[in-house]
C-alpha cells in the first residue's frame, strides 16, 4: 500500500514496484486520514508512507497505524535526510526509511531489506553516522564499539586489549549485543553489522 499526497510520486512508486516484479499495489492514499481507514480494510504486507502529508503527517499516521496493529510493517518515504528526522521515524516504529531520490531499481530491494530487519540506515542516502544505527538498535556506546570490533574479525582477547577492558567484560557486553540484535552468535552479529553499514573503528589506544 502506498500513501503520498503527490500524484506523480504515487505513479512513480507504483511503476517502480511493478518493474521490480515482487510487489502488487493493493491500495493508494493521498493523505494520512485516508490511509488509516484504508489500512483497516485492506491487509497489506507493507505500507510505504510519505513523511509529509496534509491533515495527518507521516509520524502521526504511523502512530495510529501501530495503535491499531502493533505488527504493521511501515516503511517511510521522505525527502528529508537529517538524522533527527530519520531517528524519529524509527522511534515511532517504522521498519525502514527510504529517501525519495533512491534509484528506481533499488526501491524493491530496499523494501525487502526493511522487512528482513536490515534497514537501520535510510536507503538512498549514504554516509549517516554510526550513532544513528546504534541508537535504533538500542546499543550502548561500549556495545557498539565491541560489535564494530567483532565485524573487523577481532577475538575477545584482542577486543579486550584494544578497548582496555577484561575478557569477561567483553563476553558480558556481547551477550547483551546478541540479545538486542536478536542474533544467535558472533557470526550473525558480524553479518548484522556489515549489512547495516557499520564502519570499522580502530581504537585510539597507542
Amino acid at each position: 500500500m502506498i500513501a503520498d499526497d503527490h500524484p506523480v510520486v504515487l505513479v512513480g512508486v507504483r511503476k517502480a514496484l511493478e518493474l521490480d516484479g515482487d510487489w502488487d499495489v493493493v491500495g493508494e492514499a493521498h493523505s494520512g486520514c485516508e490511509l488509516v481507514p484504508l489500512a483497516g480494510r485492506i491487509d497489506a504486507d507493507v505500507i510505504l508512507l510519505d513523511l509529509q502529508m496534509p491533515s495527518l503527517d507521516g509520524l502521526d499516521c504511523l502512530d495510529r497505524l501501530r495503535a491499531r496493529d502493533p505488527d504493521v510493517k511501515v516503511v517511510m518515504l521522505a525527502s528529508q535526510t537529517d538524522p533527527e528526522t530519520v531517528a524519529a521515524a524509527f522511534e515511532h516504529g517504522a521498519c525502514g526509511f527510504i529517501v525519495k531520490n533512491v534509484e528506481v531499481a533499488d526501491l524493491g530491494p530496499s523494501i525487502h531489506a526493511a522487512l528482513d530487519g536490515g534497514a537501520y540506515r535510510p536507503y538512498g542516502l549514504p554516509g549517516l553516522t554510526d550513532a544513528l544505527v546504534a541508537k535504533r538498535a538500542g546499543l550502548s556506546k561500549r556495545e557498539f564499539d565491541i560489535l564494530a570490533a567483532v565485524a573487523r574479525g577481532l577475538s575477545n582477547r584482542e577486543i579486550a586489549h584494544e578497548l582496555w577492558i577484561s575478557e569477561p567484560t567483553v563476553k558480558f557486553h556481547l551477550t547483551s549485543v546478541y540479545r538486542k540484535l536478536d542474533v544467535p552468535n558472533r557470526t550473525a552479529a558480524a553479518r548484522w553489522a556489515l549489512e547495516n553499514g557499520i564502519q570499522a573503528k580502530t581504537s585510539d589506544r597507542p
